[in-house]
């Protein structure tokens, strides 16, 4: 038998608790999503970050900066990219100043579609926040939460490289 440090032990169940919040908001997001608009999480989460998107200058976001974003694999992205513009939400086209530099942007229907679906979110995003801050165990991870003060999301994605 091995000892097991006290201080791991704690991370690993606050891992564990982060990990079961997180869960908990992205499953009932995604059924509230799915039921109000045929999205999945990922595809709000991508309309959303390139919608948000500038063409100024470092405005555009790279596939890789994508990926990041959505937390998904680049890979995993572009065939989430190749579904959505399938449907017309989405157009892809050659960076006007490299032309091996592919861009994507929101369609007009892409943009309609995420403005009606953006308070389906937010609205499940509280009702999910407000279930788990029930559980004692939870409850402290709601309230950091809900105390963020991110200023910008962009923020939080590397810079290009």
């Amino acid at each position: 038998m091995t000892a097991t440090d006290p201080a791991l032990t704690a991370l690993a169940q606050g891992w564990c608790a982060l990990s079961l919040l997180h869960g908990r908001i992205e499953a009932h997001i995604e059924r509230a999503l799915q039921a109000g608009h045929g999205l999945s999480v990922r595809e709000y989460s991508l309309l959303d970050v390139l919608s948000r998107q500038h063409s100024g200058v470092g405005g555009m976001l790279q596939m890789k900066q994508v990926a990041e974003a959505v937390v998904l694999s680049q890979s995993a992205t572009t065939r989430l990219v190749t579904r959505l513009e399938d449907r017309g939400l989405l157009a892809r086209y050659l960076c006007p100043t490299d032309r091996r530099g592919i861009y994507t942007n929101v369609s007009e229907a892409g943009l309609k579609l995420l403005e009606e679906a953006r308070p389906t979110n937010d609205a499940a995003l509280r009702e999910a926040l407000d279930e788990a801050a029930r559980n004692p165990e939870l409850e402290p991870l709601v309230r950091v939460v809900e105390s963020l003060k991110v200023p910008s999301w962009n923020r939080l994605l590397p810079a290009h490289q």
